[in-house]
């Protein structure tokens, strides 16, 4: 049989084809499910305020909320989850959210926030469930760091298809969110078929990467007193980087607008594309590294260059020595340097180097949670406080700040994971 050697591993021409199969509908699945999240921030609302909030902003904390919730009970409702029926529990949380959308259309300001709301909590179950399929395999650093930057592509690409449906169609605002979801649903439907066609993981993944098992609570309880250092040390870094990522991704309207791009719908999709190709390049590459624990504190360098990488073009920016587009280009490539690695490989490679049996699920949810919860705080904050600044000033000084810290925090785990691998080596 054709073999291809990476590195230490060798894999089979079967396995080789299996992990492009996989990355490919990963990749299409959750890029297809952000058709239903994301497009309702492309409509600005101007001039629809509540409580002193804009009505955009309401929407989007809304929605954040409802997805935060999510994650808090996916904390539990992933870490347990077994493999039959993914996708019948798939049909009914999509089927919810865009249903939210439908009734989102019909309802007037600001009854629109509990739509929103709706669709959060539903579509935040959805990346762990997709990750089920993928997770506990030689290749899924590859196949998990094409999942995850289909959220860059996508967070660009289906915007660009609600302006189109603006602008080609003359869609009202209030429906682009609906009308963008009608787009995806044949898609969606196939992908989620293939996902479930997909062949779980053979012996030498198991082998290499441990036997993925669903968590009890006392699973759960048991890895936090042994990890619990470390994982408050990852939870407060995730926190500052979920919130650099969601206030762009949510805002990045906005922040193009003011750069004066707004009349380019195709800047959403070319830059955030550049990203993708960048980001997946990179944490691909990690999949000729066999050893766990060095692929492990590899992933921290790469966090630690991301966080300078953003904090550094930042400053630039402010100081009036970078330009708008190339600094929306860099810090973007930065935040996701940071943020990609611990959606698909970090937790990946923490199981796999301590010999977990456990799930990805369990601590992605765990970090995700709060990390939601402080962007729903910053971005309320902007607006209960009056600070009076743009999102493109705004925005970039929350960078550089929140870069300072996620530095702290990577260096602290990567110093506790590594020495918490030599204990239990030695012990």
């Amino acid at each position: 049989m054709e073999t291809l050697t990476a590195g230490a591993t060798t894999f089979s021409r079967r396995q080789i084809l299996v992990a492009i199969y996989a990355a490919l509908v990963a990749f299409l699945s959750y890029a297809s499910v952000y058709a239903y999240r994301k497009p309702f921030t492309v409509a600005t609302f101007d001039g629809l305020s509540f409580w002193g909030v804009k009505y955009q902003v309401l929407l989007i904390i809304s929605q954040g909320l409802g997805y935060m919730l999510s994650k808090f009970a996916g904390i539990k409702f992933i870490s347990e989850l077994k493999r039959m029926g993914r996708w019948k529990t798939s049909a009914i949380l999509i089927g919810a959210a865009w249903s939210s959308l439908l009734i989102f259309g019909l309802v007037p300001a600001p009854y629109g926030m509990l739509c929103l709301f709706v669709n959060g909590f539903m579509l935040g179950f959805m990346w762990g469930i997709i990750f089920s399929y993928v997770e506990g395999r030689r290749a899924t650093d590859l196949i998990g760091s094409a999942m995850a930057v289909s959220f860059i592509f996508a967070g660009g690409f289906t915007r660009s298809v609600a302006v189109w449906l603006r602008d080609a169609w003359q869609v009202p605002e209030q429906w682009l969110a609906f009308m963008t979801g009608l787009v995806f649903v044949v898609p969606l439907i196939i992908f989620i078929y293939l996902l479930e066609r997909l062949p779980g993981p053979d012996e030498e993944d198991i082998q290499e990467r441990t036997v993925r098992l669903p968590m009890s609570k006392e699973d759960r309880v048991r890895f936090l007193r042994l990890f619990g250092g470390g994982i408050l040390a990852i939870t407060i870094t995730y926190l500052f980087l979920t919130i650099m990522r969601d206030v762009r991704d949510n805002f990045m309207a906005n922040l193009w607008n003011e750069l004066g791009y707004g009349n380019k719908p195709a800047i959403f999709t070319t830059t955030e594309t550049i990203t993708s190709v960048a980001i997946l390049l990179m944490m691909s590459l990690l999949v000729t590294v066999r050893k766990n624990i060095r692929a492990f504190k590899l992933i921290h360098f790469v966090i630690l260059s991301g966080f300078l990488l953003s904090g550094i073009s930042s400053l630039l920016f402010l100081t009036g020595s970078l330009d708008g587009a190339l600094w929306m280009q860099l810090v973007g490539l930065g935040l996701y340097m940071g943020y990609i690695p611990f959606n698909c490989i970090f937790f990946e490679r923490l199981i796999a180097s301590f010999r977990i049996a456990g799930n990805v699920g369990f601590l992605i949810y765990l970090v995700d949670a709060y990390g939601y919860l402080g962007s729903s705080f910053v971005m309320l904050s902007k607006e209960i406080f009056q600070i009076k600044l743009t999102w493109s000033q705004f925005y970039p000084n929350c960078v550089v700040i929140f870069s300072v810290i996620g530095l702290a925090g990577t260096f602290f785990s990567w110093v506790y994971f590594s020495r918490k691998y030599q204990s239990l080596k030695n012990s």
